[in-house]
């Protein structure tokens, strides 16, 4: 109650402000889709769900002109469950970014939780837009977001742009830097090519029986044919676990872990690395019509029969500049040891789990409506 109440009162301020204040902006979005999703085991599940392709949310933005090209910059904004009304994260107000920062002529510096350089990139990834739904990216999991971040972006010359990011832990008798999330970035863009890396690094806990980093290591390159995009995608990560959920349903180095940016390296599944190979493309065929496809497949280098492999096909219609509407049809093919399973920006609230994904082959089928605003 204490939550719902300082958020409606924050919301109410939010709308207030960005009233009176040109430079304030008020946005968001709401994403709805129905999903159906079938197992080779036998069992399906069919429901309504919220975030295919964004994470439905409700932000508050703002610049203030200083002069002489500098630029004071914040974002505050909160994930929503459309389909219930409730908070994505119910113990924070602003759980997807909350950061205040400068935009100066050498580069932009921003402090507080701030999106994950390869959760930025996501439009790079593959045709899905941010590695949302039928993206096999996305199924193993892409790091989002974390607390206390300290970020600098350079601006972008002769193509390229800088991109690096320090989160803190905040734990005591560690000085900065002895661990924390590091994340570093690099994009080219030039005509119709681009390309780049995007990584991010975290050491366990001091005294862990498992010393080994998580690591996330993203290369991805595409080409702009004129009617449409060809992506192709690599990452080599190991952070990716298991929970009552499945065989390979969590992530080790959580966006949400306690204490912040932190784990304790007492979990086996660190020394497990996989290579994920995903290529995707689209095509317009009309300017509101986009049809796309993509195939994927996970290696697990451990030699555990724990990979996976999948593909999807989308389509999109814009029925205006802010809203559009899509489906799509997914499979993935578990190994024996194997349990990932769909996931869109959110994952589906209606899901199967442990046995009806463990080791099997799954098909879905997702319609849904995006609005911006």
């Amino acid at each position: 109650m204490k939550i719902n109440f300082v958020a409606a009162c924050s919301l109410a301020a939010c709308s207030a402000l960005a009233q009176a204040e040109p430079n304030v902006t008020l946005y968001g979005d709401v994403d709805q889709y129905l999903g159906y999703i079938h197992s080779s085991s036998g069992t399906s599940v069919i429901g309504l769900n919220d975030g295919a392709i964004l994470r439905s949310r409700l932000g508050l933005r703002g610049v203030e002109e200083l002069g002489g090209g500098y630029q004071t910059k914040f974002t505050l904004e909160q994930g929503l469950n459309a389909n219930t009304g409730g908070a994505a994260d119910s113990s924070r107000l602003f759980d997807r970014q909350a950061w205040v920062g400068m935009n100066t002529p050498a580069g932009e510096f921003r402090i507080g939780r701030q999106n994950s350089i390869p959760f930025f990139i996501g439009g790079a990834i593959d045709y899905t837009e941010r590695t949302t739904y039928g993206s096999v990216i996305n199924t193993f999991g892409v790091p989002s977001r974390y607390d206390n971040d300290l970020s600098y972006k350079s601006p972008r010359l002769a193509g390229f742009q800088l991109d690096v990011h320090y989160a803190l832990t905040e734990t005591a008798g560690e000085g900065v830097g002895a661990r924390g999330v590091y994340q570093l970035g690099l994009d080219y863009s030039k005509g119709p090519y681009r390309a780049g890396y995007a990584g991010l690094w975290a050491k366990p806990a001091a005294k862990a029986l498992y010393s080994e980093r998580v690591v996330y290591h993203n290369l991805y390159a595409d080409y702009d044919y004129g009617k449409g995009k060809l992506y192709l995608a690599y990452v080599r990560s190991n952070n990716v676990t298991a929970n009552a959920s499945g065989n390979n349903a969590t992530a080790i180095l959580s966006n949400v872990s306690i204490p912040g940016n932190a784990f304790a390296g007492n979990n086996p599944d660190v020394l497990r690395m996989y290579n994920i190979y995903q290529i995707s493309a689209d095509y317009r065929l009309t300017p509101q019509w986009r049809i796309g496809a993509l195939y994927g497949v996970m290696k697990d280098t451990s030699h555990r029969d724990s990979g996976a492999q999948g593909g999807n096909l989308g389509a999109y219609y814009d029925l205006s500049k802010r809203t559009t509407l899509y489906s799509f049809a997914n499979y993935m093919k578990n190994d024996a040891n194997a349990g990932f399973r769909f996931s869109g920006s959110a994952g589906p609230t209606a899901n199967l789990a442990g046995a009806d994904i463990n080791g099997k082959r799954l098909v879905g089928l997702q319609a849904g409506i995006l609005h911006r605003f």
